[in-house]
């Protein structure tokens, strides 16, 4: 059997092809800079600001293109506070987000592993760290005491904040919260070899953030070096 092809199918076939070898159905990851992700993330914050959601990514379809591979366009190191669902505040989807979540925000080996895998191996472009209004673990450290169980091990990692903010004008909790955030923030740009090189080369960008319990608002901090 001889088998034509008309020149408008073949056009089709060539258009189609490149979608295909995707595979996942995501934006080639050579399109996403740490600017774009961040652009998106702030415009889902809006949305979820003002109660108005897309809720992107959320169908049948997605669930199946994201079943042979990942492209997340941004990591987030976010509390693991039940208020502070990152897919939600930022009005993302399935495939969107590589989210580490431990009480504080805070940073130890296993979290820091678990963003170098989404940095180097994903290639993920963007790294949010992002605090929140009213935090119970940071509420915790401020208060001193000795913890119960695990909980120590957690107050001890933001003991730093809260004694670099002792003194400080302002609620103490909200003063440890912003400044916890700064010095994660610090510690993974200058987290060696893996963050702090891609970091240098530009590839990789790691900003700051406060979420606001009261206005569901996501404040940026300043991009200090």
């Amino acid at each position: 059997m001889n088998i034509r092809f008309s020149p408008n199918l073949a056009v089709v076939i060539l258009l189609l092809c490149p979608v295909v070898g995707i595979g996942t159905g995501q934006k080639s990851h050579d399109k996403v800079t740490p600017d774009s992700a961040l652009a998106e993330l702030k415009d889902g914050n809006a949305h979820h600001a003002a109660h108005r959601y897309t809720h992107p990514h959320e169908t049948a379809t997605r669930l199946r293109q994201l079943a042979s591979g990942q492209h997340p366009h941004a990591e987030v190191l976010s509390c693991a506070d039940s208020r502070v669902p990152p897919e939600i505040l930022f009005d993302q989807g399935l495939g969107d987000l590589f989210v580490v979540r431990v009480a504080g925000n805070v940073v130890s080996d296993t979290e820091l592993g678990s963003l170098e895998y989404g940095a180097e191996h994903l290639h993920v472009p963007l790294l949010i760290v992002l605090g929140h209004q009213r935090c119970g673990a940071v509420t915790a450290a401020v208060e001193g005491g000795e913890a119960p169980g695990h909980i120590g091990a957690l107050t001890e990692l933001l003991r730093p904040a809260v004694e670099k903010t002792r003194g400080m004008p302002g609620d103490r909790v909200e003063n440890a919260v912003r400044a916890n955030v700064e010095m994660v923030v610090k510690q993974l740009r200058t987290s060696g070899p893996l963050l702090e090189k891609l970091v240098s080369k530009g590839e990789l960008k790691v900003v700051g953030a406060v979420y606001s319990l009261d206005t569901g608002k996501v404040t940026w901090l300043p991009d200090t070096p």
